[in-house]
């Protein structure tokens, strides 16, 4: 068994660009309302045109710098409040300045406001962040992420919560498998008691790796439930994806549980984390909306509250260590992120720190 330390302040905490982030909820955008968010310490504001397609744009005017959220929008345009500057909503390029007199040979159209890809998604409003100044990717994104779903008709959930750590911390706590015993203590979940030895395998597959499909954690109620209430065993799988997803896929008989957590970086010390969850299981029947909505927001709030403990130690010691096999996920995790910078940086296809399956064990 193997032992290294990583140093939280080196390469591993570069940003990633590059990638789809979900900026805010589908429902915090309403009509013409202009809406404040971050992402990657970008400002942005958001909107909706006349037809209701969302839009981002970098929430700084290139005239003075003043935010163009507190200005406002006709459905087109978004019009400074300084000096009347408009913007088209969805390119950013400069459409009007009214101090200009009519013979100025000044191009306005020349000048851009920065703005970002947007597309909607999954209850989400999702922009692509290539780079913080809003300028134009190098080439088309491909499609911002969707959740996969496997029959016409399910229910829905979302939850979210608000992470005071770096993206780093906070991923590497959502893939961490030693701590449930400890923090999600409860008498349908785990204990100390129920300690017992896992063995799971795992694959690479495109940006991340993949827990291969498997029989549940028996020392889990909500599994059990889900037998008892389908008559069929259950299995799942669980893929981590680059910059910031993981996703996991339930099945029992026909019927299936499809969700995904995202921990978007807002700040370099403060993250979001969104849980969306999609599923066919006796949809008639609120048992797994009552588990999502119930045992979901006190998962969450106990892991902020771990991270917000571990803030106070993070404060005088930037290194944290990690040992094989309960945190060979986080080594992958960092390792896969160099992986990535290092491919962009040379242009070269990215190589995936795993080369095949390999099996991991440990204890929870």
């Amino acid at each position: 068994m193997s032992v290294s330390n990583l140093t939280t302040k080196s390469r591993a905490d570069e940003l990633l660009w590059g990638f789809w982030y979900a900026a805010l909820r589908s429902e915090q955008v309403r009509g013409r309302k202009l809406v404040r968010a971050m992402l990657l310490d970008v400002p942005l504001v958001l909107g909706r045109d006349a037809a209701g397609k969302a839009f981002a744009l970098r929430d700084v005017c290139p005239h003075r710098a003043f935010p163009l959220s507190f200005g406002q929008f006709d459905g087109k345009t978004v019009e400074c409040a300084y000096h009347g500057w408009r913007f088209e909503a969805h390119t950013g390029q400069c459409q009007a300045i009214p101090s200009l007199p009519a013979d100025s040979k000044l191009k306005c159209e020349r000048i851009y406001a920065g703005s970002f890809p947007c597309e909607e998604r999954d209850g989400y409003l999702w922009c692509f962040m290539s780079n913080a100044e809003g300028r134009a990717p190098d080439t088309p994104p491909p499609p911002a992420p969707e959740l996969p779903t496997f029959s016409p008709s399910y229910k829905v959930a979302h939850l979210w919560a608000a992470l005071p750590c770096s993206v780093d911390q906070a991923i590497i706590g959502l893939m961490d498998p030693a701590h449930g015993p400890f923090v999600h203590q409860a008498w349908w979940w785990r204990s100390r008691r129920s300690i017992r030895e896992k063995q799971k395998q795992f694959e690479p597959i495109p940006n991340g790796f993949r827990m291969s499909p498997h029989a549940p954690s028996a020392n889990s109620a909500p599994y059990k439930i889900l037998k008892l209430l389908t008559g069929e065993p259950a299995t799942t799988m669980i893929d981590f994806v680059l910059p910031n997803q993981r996703f996991e896929q339930i099945r029992a008989g026909r019927y299936w549980l499809s969700s995904r957590t995202t921990v978007t970086p807002i700040r370099s010390d403060l993250c979001r984390l969104d849980f969306y969850a999609a599923w066919d299981i006796l949809t008639w029947v609120p048992v797994v909306s009552f588990i999502i909505h119930v045992f979901g927001p006190r998962f969450i709030r106990q892991d902020t509250e771990v991270i917000e403990k571990q803030a106070l130690g993070l404060k005088y010691e930037d290194r944290v260590m990690l040992i094989d096999d309960a945190d060979r996920q986080a080594r992958w995790y960092f390792e896969l992120k160099a992986a990535y910078l290092e491919s962009r940086r040379t242009g070269a296809p990215m190589k995936n720190p795993l080369e095949g399956p390999v099996t991991l064990r440990w204890r929870s």
